[in-house]
């Protein structure tokens, strides 16, 4: 086939020419020509021509490309529709596995997170209540320390006053297991410990402090009942140095006073006894209870000393500032003015005033003793007296137990003697000592007047 293109118009000023007659014989009779004419194709095939647009000839031919093309589409679809399809579902059975591993893998996670919440809050409220026993048994602790009577850093023969009521007798001070003053504990002690760790509800506080709050917070009480526990050891061992030094003390006296510090006026009378049980220890490792132990024994040699000193006259007979007007030993006598011994201690005073035991002991004397006047004197045990002379009026009788500073008698000037005064001795093994010794321990110990 072959195109060739011509002119259907013709110019005015050219004359017309028949078209060249076409040479059938030059390319055969089953052969096509198309020849192409301005504007639009020429077909020509067995003496016949046919005349195409341009736009309906490529609108032909496009026609042709896309049926081609869905043709073999539709036949590509038809070959392997099975195959496209398996993979389809491969791939998506493949993505709804992995889906399914992952919300597996996610719930393993959740799973375990739950667990260890749960775990962690076990372990929480395993501590919680570790804490809650140890502040019991502080408070227990606190309780027995405020019961103990509190010692005198110098050694004072004074009644004590036991730390429970020098507690009450001051105002209120912040509790030791917490920065705050609470008049009475709280109902719930768990969320007593919460609201020390946290100054919000323990609720909210729970809920809001993460795992690292609750642990310092917990450490934070830890650590406060550690100081706490540390303090009451200490107070424990300031108590048992106080009672060493106030025994040491004691001893030292009574050895210058020539007594034994374990003689059996500590007892005489007591009316104390019972079997033997030996007392056991507490282990090493309770700190508090071994340093109550010790502080118990030095308590009680104190103990034993102060019944000891309770029948030594180291006490003033007069309860006042006295003033002495004749002292122990060899002096002028007041009536012949030759040498004498005076056996005692002169006290002036006025006529009428009490007069005190300076120990406790049993009167065995009460009346009318020569130059003595009236004269009282008591037994203390173990060798040791006094006498008190001259006095003006005797409140006592043979027999009689008297007290420390009990009222035995008035100040006077009967018998041998010038003016009121009081004539006081000590005797030991019926010798007669100079009192100033015991009055001078009296005040080594810190005895009252």
């Amino acid at each position: 086939m072959s195109h060739r293109p011509t002119t259907r118009h013709r110019d005015a000023d050219r004359p017309a020419r028949h078209p060249e007659p076409r040479n059938h014989g030059r390319h055969g009779g089953g052969r096509r020509r198309a020849s192409v004419v301005a504007d639009e194709y020429t077909f020509g095939h067995a003496g016949r021509q046919f005349h195409i647009a341009p736009v309906a000839f490529w609108i032909a031919i496009s026609a042709l490309t896309v049926m081609a093309a869905w043709t073999l589409a539709t036949a590509s679809y038809f070959a392997f529709h099975d195959d496209l399809l398996t993979r389809l579902i491969a791939r998506q059975a493949q993505m709804q596995y992995g889906y399914e591993d992952r919300i597996a893998e996610l719930r393993m996670q959740v799973d375990r997170i739950a667990s260890r919440q749960m775990l962690d809050q076990e372990q929480y409220e395993q501590k919680l209540d570790q804490l809650l026993r140890r502040e019991t048994l502080l408070e227990s602790r606190a309780t027995t320390l405020s019961a103990l009577p509190e010692a005198a850093a110098t050694g004072s023969t004074k009644s004590s006053r036991t730390l429970g009521e020098r507690a009450a007798a001051t105002p209120a001070k912040p509790s030791p297991l917490g920065d705050s003053v609470i008049p009475e504990p709280l109902p719930d002690r768990q969320s007593q410990l919460w609201l020390r760790a946290f100054p919000a509800d323990p609720a909210v506080a729970r809920e809001q402090a993460g795992s690292a709050g609750i642990d310092a917070a917990l450490a934070r009480l830890e650590t406060s009942q550690n100081r706490i526990e540390a303090r009451q050891v200490a107070t424990l061992a300031r108590i048992e140095e106080s009672y060493d030094a106030k025994a040491r003390r004691v001893r030292g006296v009574l050895a210058d006073l020539g007594l034994d510090a374990g003689h059996g006026a500590a007892t005489r009378g007591a009316g104390v006894g019972g079997p033997f049980v030996p007392a056991k220890p507490p282990p090493e490792t309770n700190v508090f209870e071994r340093e109550l132990y010790r502080m118990s024994l030095a308590r009680s040699q104190v103990d034993l000393l102060d019944r000891a000193l309770v029948t030594v006259p180291v006490r003033k007979p007069l309860p006042r500032e006295v003033d002495v007007t004749s002292g122990f030993g060899v002096r002028l006598d007041p009536f012949l003015h030759s040498p004498a011994m005076h056996t005692g201690v002169d006290f002036r005073g006025e006529e009428g005033e009490p007069i005190h035991a300076t120990a406790a002991g049993t009167v065995t004397h009460a009346g009318w003793s020569g130059g003595y006047g009236r004269m009282v004197e008591i037994d203390h045990g173990d060798g040791l007296a006094t006498r008190y002379g001259h006095l003006s009026a005797i409140d006592v009788a043979v027999g009689d137990t008297v007290r420390i500073g009990q009222v035995i008698g008035r100040l006077g000037s009967t018998g041998r003697s010038t003016g009121p005064h009081l004539h006081y001795e000590t005797r030991v093994e019926g010798e007669a000592v100079d009192p100033q010794r015991f009055l001078r321990a009296g005040l080594r110990l810190g005895a009252p007047s």
